[in-house]
């Protein structure tokens, strides 16, 4: 059985063709949204233009490397988190086109969020679809998240921890852009911190469940003032 899936991210068109028979994927294609020289981000209106404009040539360039008359069912991220509140606009452009894919095809559209996608992929990562039943603590971390999570069989999860300020995605982006580096950063910030063969010993600011990243920003900041290399200061803000 052969199953589509599509998330529309802040910052990446991704799409993916699924065998849950095999449990494997067949094929899958992602692309970065487009962010001009120097910024840090996108407006959630412009997100949600190049989502829209990405997906017809993604769909096509999966369908010249799948069959998609034999997908049974789609599942789209149709918001971050799955909270009571929680939306964002550019995830609209996912939930159209998985709409209209599936009423055309008469099909199952199952809807989801994005962290429960990362969450889901990390657990079949490590062992399959056993965890899926299973409660499990998780960490996600990216730009727009720093949370310990508890995870009940994936459909639930409780937040149990994150950062007061910054996310560690947001860090990562803002050291790579200094850098000069196109955002998001964090490829070009993991290939020089892979070149740095000194030892780090970084400083983090941890209370209870909660942490706070605004201060690793500003160290990266010293540290590069002071002379330090940038293949050092990648390292030590990863």
């Amino acid at each position: 059985m052969l199953t589509l899936g599509i998330d529309t991210s802040n910052y990446a068109t991704s799409l993916a063709v699924f065998d849950t028979d095999a449990g494997e994927v067949v094929c899958d294609c992602k692309k970065f949204l487009p962010v001009k020289e120097g910024q840090l981000g996108l407006r959630q209106s412009d997100a949600l233009f190049h989502h829209t404009a990405a997906l017809p040539a993604m769909l096509a360039e999966l369908g010249a490397r799948a069959d998609l008359t034999q997908v049974r069912a789609v599942g789209v991220s149709a918001r971050p988190r799955p909270v009571e509140g929680s939306y964002m606009p550019c995830f609209l452009a996912g939930v159209n086109a998985a709409t209209a894919f599936a009423a055309a095809r008469s099909i199952p559209l199952i809807y989801t969020t994005h962290q429960q996608g990362h969450a889901a992929a990390a657990l079949f990562a490590a062992r399959g679809a056993d965890l899926f039943t299973q409660k499990v603590l998780l960490f996600h971390i990216s730009g727009g998240t720093t949370d310990l999570l508890l995870c009940d069989e994936v459909r639930t999860i409780t937040q149990l921890g994150t950062s007061t300020d910054l996310y560690a995605g947001q860090a990562v982006d803002r050291v790579g852009v200094k850098l000069g580096f196109a955002f998001p950063a964090g490829a070009e910030v993991s290939r020089l911190a892979a070149a740095c063969p000194e030892e780090i010993r970084p400083k983090s600011s941890v209370r209870g469940m909660q942490c706070s990243l605004s201060g690793l920003e500003n160290q990266c900041n010293a540290l590069l003032a002071a002379g330090k290399s940038p293949e050092y200061v990648c390292k030590y803000c990863l």
